[in-house]
């Protein structure tokens, strides 16, 4: 008997696999990219009896034509790694849509599953579908209904997986006889094929005949001289005719298969519809968008800044105590001590005190793409990029810069027109990433206590029509001639995120930020505690290795406002990773030991002490949400002040709110991190990253020097 097997999670983007993954998996499962592609893959695992069940959650996508690199996953993976078993998870809602990719796995003859999802959103809709004669119409594949956020048993599910794999489903679509006798020709050559691991030669034609390239390039060069031969026959146009032949064919059956199993009940225009001619209205779109995300960014400002406080205070207090004890009692010398608690524990200090507002920030864009709101932002904020002479589909992967810059260089990918593609990576580290937000929180506190959350929102705001500007430039010069493309996306239904899938997602990216801090930062702390200590027995660290260096860059930045060695310095280490400007002044405004109170409570009481913060700060937080969803009235009058950390004091003897303020739009605008460069140089090579970089020094510069200068010219400074 079989021990293991190998199952695939297939469907469109939104249908629900990831809840249906994660139920199924637990937190037995990693995330990982395909061999030679940037598309991330998940794979989890779940024993049941002696049977080890291996997962792989491939991309969402609409069909297995292989255009994209998620399209091109999905296919490879069902063809080449020929697994148990196919579970085509389908949006019942969105029958017709859905079955297209459907169909193309039953073609495959892979042993299929389909689990009807969103029950719950067609019955609102009107619709009730006859699963049998569903089952029937696509050769009787096993067929589940089911709500993955509701009333969901991944065990039910697990043993009808282990019922269902290994079955044969029994659909052969019989295409017109033109297109039949071209597949006949093309079979026996695709038989010959040693080197490729067929699953069914049939389906493989049907992708070549559709205009898989992909596919073409696995083929030996006799094979492509004989199906140069086959589809040299006829017109010119002929690929693209046949495809569209095929494509034309399918939706033929599908619409002969929901016309069948789907009765509609006349009724009121749906939910989603009717808030949908709110949140999209032309008029009304892009003011909604803005207003959410300025809720969005006082939300992670207030909500988070007691658990800052409490992390500050817990670094500078029980930690720094602690470290600083445990050295003392193992003799350690005075420059392991300072290495130590100057270098590594302020370095990682500085940032993980940042890890609330992070957190906050993830948990909330969660729940905006799980409720169906952000693909609602991007289709209104396409408008107005396209008159801003942008590329249509190049909101999508800016929007994704908001979190990571990095993968949202690889998500051009999706852009057909490499002039497009490559514009769209020029305008991306203008997007705030999540890595900059440390920044604005610090010295939002230290400079704009009240008004920080419309700091922060008017530096993302700032990016956004940058990005729109230069964008304008580029299309008229760089790129003059170059017509927009279209995009088409889909907008999904409202839903209720469940709290577990949001959690979830905000701890595995608060993790990701943490592995961060834990590696790099702590590196760089190191190097960047030995470059200020050296040469050895500096007593400034302004005439350091490292002073020495950003004391000649700072007269670059002086009309700016922040020419001083320590912004400078700042800026070149957040060449590496922005969260690391943080971790630099953090170093550099480090408090004197001597200055830190030692604590005469015992260690009994410290934790204590740490505890009843914690509990505290999440009071506080807790007060604070509520007053952000009650503007104008103050709820709480007698709150008391927050205290500042540290570094907000020691930011004001260098910066004045102006200044503070020119070298934020400094921070937003230039270089991205050193990861950002490489997938630049990765995808568009040495020419255009170096545009990117000269174009990510200039423009900064200028704003931030308009930004002090003009506003020292109306009195501001």
């Amino acid at each position: 008997m079989k021990k293991s097997l190998r199952i695939a999670l297939a469907g469109n983007p939104n249908a629900g696999k990831s809840t249906i993954f994660n139920a199924l998996t637990g937190d037995d499962q990693h995330v990982g990219n395909w061999p030679g592609k940037t598309v991330e893959v998940k794979t989890g695992y779940f024993q049941i009896d002696d049977l080890k069940v291996e997962i792989t959650d491939l991309p969402g996508t609409y069909s297995l034509s292989s255009f994209s690199p998620e399209e091109e996953i999905a296919r490879n993976f069902l063809i080449q790694e020929k697994p148990d078993l196919v579970i085509n998870v389908v949006d019942a809602s969105n029958l017709e849509r859905n079955l297209y990719l459907t169909l193309q796995v039953l073609e495959t003859h892979v042993p299929t599953l389909i689990l009807l999802n969103m029950n719950d959103v067609a019955e609102r809709r009107g619709l009730t579908l006859n699963t049998k004669l569903l089952s029937e119409k696509l050769g009787g594949v096993e067929i589940i209904q089911m709500t993955a956020n509701k009333n969901f048993s991944g065990d039910e599910l697990k043993r009808k997986i282990i019922a269902t794999a290994g079955t044969q489903n029994d659909l052969h679509l019989e295409y017109p006889k033109p297109i039949t006798e071209i597949i006949d020709q093309l079979v026996p050559v695709i038989r010959q094929e040693a080197g490729l691991k067929i699953y069914d030669p049939t389906h493989l034609a049907v992708q070549l005949l559709e205009g898989d390239r992909h596919l073409i390039d696995d083929i030996s060069l006799e094979a492509k001289n004989t199906f140069s031969k086959i589809l040299g026959k006829s017109q010119e146009n002929f690929e693209e005719d046949i495809s569209i032949a095929i494509a034309d064919h399918r939706y033929k059956i599908i619409q002969g298969i929901t016309e069948k199993v789907i009765s509609r009940k006349k009724g009121d225009v749906s939910f989603s519809d009717r808030v949908d001619n709110f949140v999209t209205n032309k008029f009304f779109g892009i003011p909604i968008f803005f207003v959410t995300m300025y809720i969005v960014f006082q939300l992670v400002q207030n909500v988070s800044a007691p658990y800052l406080d409490w992390i500050d205070g817990v670094f500078t207090g029980p930690l720094t105590h602690w470290a600083t004890t445990f050295l003392i009692w193992v003799n350690a010398p005075d420059w392991v001590s300072s290495l130590i608690v100057d270098g590594v524990l302020a370095g990682v200090g500085g940032i993980l005190v940042f890890l609330p507002g992070l957190f906050m920030m993830y948990l909330l864009l969660a729940i905006l793409e799980q409720s169906g709101y952000m693909a609602r932002a991007a289709f209104v904020m396409d408008r107005f990029m396209n008159k801003a002479r942008l590329h249509g589909k190049s909101f999508i992967p800016m929007i994704l810069g908001f979190g990571c810059n990095v993968p949202a260089i690889y998500a051009t990918r999706t852009i057909k027109k490499p002039e497009a593609r490559i514009l769209t990576s020029l305008l991306i580290p203008f997007m705030s990433c999540s890595a900059r937000l440390p920044v604005y929180l610090i010295f939002g506190m230290a400079f704009f206590p009240d008004k920080s959350n419309i700091v922060i929102f008017s530096l993302y705001l700032l990016g956004i029509l940058v990005a729109a500007s230069i964008g304008i430039i580029l299309s008229r010069t760089l790129f003059r001639g170059e017509t927009l493309s279209i995009m088409v996306m889909e907008l999904p239904p409202y839903r209720l995120p469940t709290l577990s899938s949001i959690l979830k997602y905000a701890k595995n990216q608060s993790s990701k930020f943490v592995k961060n801090a834990g590696t790099i930062i702590v590196v760089f702390s190191t190097i960047l505690w030995l470059l200020l200590n050296l040469p050895w027995g500096v007593q400034n660290a302004r005439d350091s290795y490292f002073g020495q260096v950003s004391n000649s860059i700072a007269p670059i930045l002086a009309p700016a406002g922040f020419g001083t060695w320590e912004a400078s310095g700042s800026l070149v280490t957040g060449l590496v990773a922005k969260e690391i400007v943080v971790s630099t002044f953090a170093q550099i405004y480090h408090i004197p030991q001597e200055e830190i109170a030692e604590s005469d409570l015992g260690l009994g009481l410290e934790f204590k002490e740490i505890a009843v913060g914690f509990g505290e700060a999440t009071i506080l937080a807790g007060k604070e949400t509520l007053e952000v969803f009650t503007p104008g009235i103050t709820l709480f009058p007698d709150e008391e002040l927050r205290e500042d950390i540290g570094l907000s004091k020691a930011l004001r003897s260098s910066f004045t709110p102006l200044s503070a303020y020119a070298f934020l739009v400094f921070v937003l605008l230039y270089v991205p991190c050193a990861a950002t460069m490489g997938a630049q140089k990765q995808e568009f090579g040495w020419k255009w990253m170096t545009v990117s970089i000269a174009i990510t020094l200039i423009v900064p510069w200028i704003l931030s020097v308009l930004v002090f200068q003009g506003g020292t010219l109306l009195g501001l400074g």
